[in-house]
């Protein structure tokens, strides 16, 4: 057994909240892919005639991710692109951020929910990150109980919560800087 096993109630917690996360930015991409094509464009990374492609490729990837993760036998596998997919946004994010692109839009927040880049979407990724890297760590042992589903209803509705009342602060936070900026 590994020296360190992820407790299979917040591991399951954690894949279904990622899966859903994924789940959810890819069928808002899917629902406007012009829309993000012109996000990932603003970002001035791949050649134009890339973009349509690439947006294409990671709502596709996205969803992919967001499937797999509900899957036992592929979990470990969609952990670990989602980590991966977290980090290029990441990095995308913070090459904007350094090349003073800060009024593009993201691309994350979906139709008609443009958001400016910040520093704060780098640290909300980060913490992505680390719980699909948690996702990828062993599962204990310990068989799943009654309560287990009790747990994960409500870690799951504390989860959506939180990463909403997150989202709704990095958005406020942009509208203020931009109250800002114009007195």
């Amino acid at each position: 057994m590994a020296p360190f096993a992820l407790d299979p109630a917040l591991h399951a917690i954690l894949r279904l909240a990622l899966a859903l996360l994924f789940l959810g930015a890819s069928r808002h991409k899917l629902r406007d892919l012009a829309g993000f094509r012109g996000a990932l464009a603003g970002y001035a990374i791949l050649p134009e005639r890339a973009t349509g492609p690439a947006a294409a490729g990671l709502a596709a990837a996205e969803l992919g991710v967001g499937v797999g993760l509900l899957l036992p036998g592929s979990a470990f596998a969609s952990a670990v692109a989602a980590a991966a997919l977290l980090s290029i946004y990441s990095g995308a994010i913070a090459l904007g951020l350094l090349r003073g692109r800060r009024h593009i839009d993201c691309g994350c927040a979906g139709p008609g929910g443009g958001r400016p880049l910040s520093e704060g979407l780098v640290a909300r990724n980060a913490v992505l990150i680390a719980a699909a890297a948690l996702c990828a760590l062993p599962v204990g042992t310990r068989p799943l109980v009654w309560i287990d589903a009790v747990s994960a209803v409500g870690g799951l509705a504390a989860l959506a919560l939180l990463y909403g009342a997150i989202d709704v602060g990095l958005a406020n936070g942009a509208r203020l800087r931009e109250l800002r900026g114009r007195a």
